[in-house]
């Protein structure tokens, strides 16, 4: 009996000892029940948006490595066509067979060299385009530099425009103010009153249509100007009044001046002469 009970005693002890206690092979969390169910229910509750947010990620992701590739391309385009401006080397094999085979460096194709001289130039195509079509960026910014030169073009177009109409506009006005200026003129030297007519505000809507239908030109300032000069001799540019008298007649007068002074003076001598012998005689 007392084998028995040891042999259960050791088969309980070893069933222990395998079954062992869970609890250690467990991490520290997951011992808490309850706040392991609250955790389990924030995660779930954090988790239910994942799939939304993971989208955009991969869309990134994509979006990135299209641009790293793009980079990458344009990269080695620049190295491509740098190297291109370089003449190869007189080290390089390619080029000692082309001397051994009779190509001199400078020279030109052909027989008669009347060949190509430079070499042929690369165009490095990216684009899925068939042969005969652009690529769609430089298509792009061709149509934008055309754009951009048309707008520029009319800008330019409506600024001389503006400037012509502004010029009009203050040639116009200078027309109104001299022609006002000479009509005042022309009735201050034919001794006429100027009657400004009175203003009502009632008026005002007429005036301006009256004054949009008056339209002063250059040649009604022309011919009041010419009125002025030949009529009155007067310029209104320069304020002053010209004499009436021709140069001719001035000259004749100045002469008619001269020939009266010398007279003048020789009766004046004779005068003298005579006072002087008077008192001979006498004697």
């Amino acid at each position: 009996m007392a084998e028995t009970n040891t042999d259960k005693t050791t088969e309980e002890e070893e069933e222990e000892d395998y079954m062992g206690d869970l609890s250690l092979f467990l991490p520290p969390e997951t011992s808490q029940p309850p706040k392991n169910s609250h955790k389990k229910g924030s995660n779930a509750e954090t988790l239910i948006p994942q799939p939304s947010k993971k989208k955009p990620k991969l869309q990134n992701w994509q979006e990135q490595r299209r641009i790293d590739r793009e980079r990458k391309q344009q990269q080695e385009d620049e190295q491509t066509l740098a190297k291109m401006e370089y003449a190869i080397p007189q080290s390089n094999i390619g080029f000692k067979m082309l001397k051994q085979m009779g190509y001199n460096p400078g020279s030109a194709l052909g027989k008669d060299g009347c060949g190509l001289a430079e070499p042929v130039g690369l165009e490095i195509r990216r684009s899925r385009a068939g042969i005969g079509r652009e690529d769609p960026q430089k298509e792009k910014l061709r149509e934008e530099e055309f754009r951009a030169k048309r707008t520029r073009k009319e800008e330019e177009e409506l600024m001389v425009e503006f400037g012509c109409r502004q010029k009009s506009q203050w040639r116009s006005r200078r027309v109104v103010v001299n022609f006002n200026k000479a009509k005042a003129a022309l009735a201050q030297l034919e001794n006429k009153e100027i009657l400004e007519p009175e203003k009502n505000e009632d008026d005002d809507d007429g005036d301006e249509q009256e004054e949009e239908e008056e339209e002063i030109t250059e040649e009604d300032l022309q011919d009041i100007l010419m009125k002025l000069r030949d009529e009155h001799g007067y310029c209104l540019f320069c304020g002053y009044q010209e004499f009436k008298i021709s140069v001719p007649q001035l000259r004749t007068k100045i002469k008619d001046w001269k020939v009266t002074t010398t007279v003048s003076k020789k009766t004046r001598l004779e005068a003298t002469d005579k006072d002087r012998t008077t008192p001979d005689e006498d004697s």
